[in-house]
């Protein structure tokens, strides 16, 4: 049956959503052939029930439908499509997806402030990311296995960087968020990724070291850092000060600094005496080796893929 409806101008957030939706445009009939301004009428055929009248804006001469009737909808291509996820497509196979070995990141709240304990942060995903890329970054050269590789470790330090800045740079930053942006941007030195982050670096770990004095891998990072960075007198004082507190990695960091100090000797006399105190540790075998041929990197060496 054909129903007159009286259409009133809707609001244009109405307007808007009827049209994102695909409503079907319909003729309109206007009761006065006059005048375009006020409510108009429009005439639609709707065969379902009396109820189906609507309002709706006829500006610009057309009413848009918001109801349809069963008979319209049998038809519909999306109505009438197979659901993929309960039914296979003929002629195309259809996919397996297994999830195994996984893995979960503990939850790690440290400290913001040194004066406020019960102010934490929640450093989950930050500490994961510097374990996995600490082996390829931590010192210099940078070993990765891939550019790809190389290429992800340096954005995704610069943004965990970039949201780790403003806690530290807090005047009364506590020493573990000190110490954690001290490994961004020392990383980020070694990535070639500016001066500012390797003047951050130095800032941060001495800032770490005066909340802890006595911190052997705050002080390990900054002999590192100034070692590596051709600072080797300056540098040594905190690597021996990580050294007598049994900081393994600082006496492979004094080895360095002597081999960059043409100390070649006492380089190599020093690793192969930490090798007598460590002999499964493969990775010093690997320094000797490198002390050997002449080389002057002794972190030079590949990572072994996961």
């Amino acid at each position: 049956m054909n129903k007159s409806v009286s259409a009133k101008l809707f609001s244009s957030a109405l307007l808007v959503s009827l049209v994102a939706t695909g409503c079907e445009s319909l003729p309109t009939s206007s009761t006065s052939s006059g005048s375009t301004s006020g409510p108009t009428t429009a005439v639609i055929s709707d065969n379902t029930d009396t109820n189906a009248a609507i309002n709706a804006d006829t500006t610009g001469g057309k009413v848009f439908k918001v109801k349809y009737d069963a008979n319209e909808l049998k038809t519909d291509s999306l109505i009438n499509s197979i659901d993929i996820t309960t039914n296979n497509l003929s002629g195309i196979p259809t996919p397996t997806v297994t999830v195994s070995n996984l893995n979960y990141i503990p939850t790690v709240l440290i400290p913001k402030t040194r004066n406020n304990p019960n102010d934490l942060l929640d450093v989950s995903l930050l500490d994961d990311f510097i374990d996995e890329i600490s082996p390829h970054a931590r010192h210099y050269p940078p070993n990765f296995n891939s550019k790809s590789d190389l290429y992800y470790a340096k954005e995704k330090l610069k943004e965990l960087e970039q949201w780790l800045r403003p806690f530290a740079e807090n005047q009364d930053a506590s020493y573990d968020v000190l110490l954690r942006a001290a490994k961004l941007n020392g990383m980020a030195r070694n990535l070639d990724l500016g001066s500012d982050y390797a003047i951050r670096g130095s800032t941060f770990v001495a800032k770490a070291i005066d909340r802890q004095p006595n911190s052997a891998e705050a002080n390990f990072i900054y002999g590192m850092m100034l070692t590596e960075g051709g600072g080797f007198k300056e540098g040594q004082k905190y690597l021996l000060k990580a050294a007598s507190q049994n900081y393994r990695e600082a006496e492979q960091s004094l080895a360095q600094s002597d081999l960059l100090n043409d100390k070649r000797s006492a380089a190599l006399s020093r690793l192969k005496t930490l090798q007598q105190k460590y002999p499964s540790d493969t990775t010093i075998a690997k320094q000797i080796e490198i002390i050997d041929a002449g080389k002057y990197y002794i972190w030079d060496i590949p990572v072994p893929k996961k």
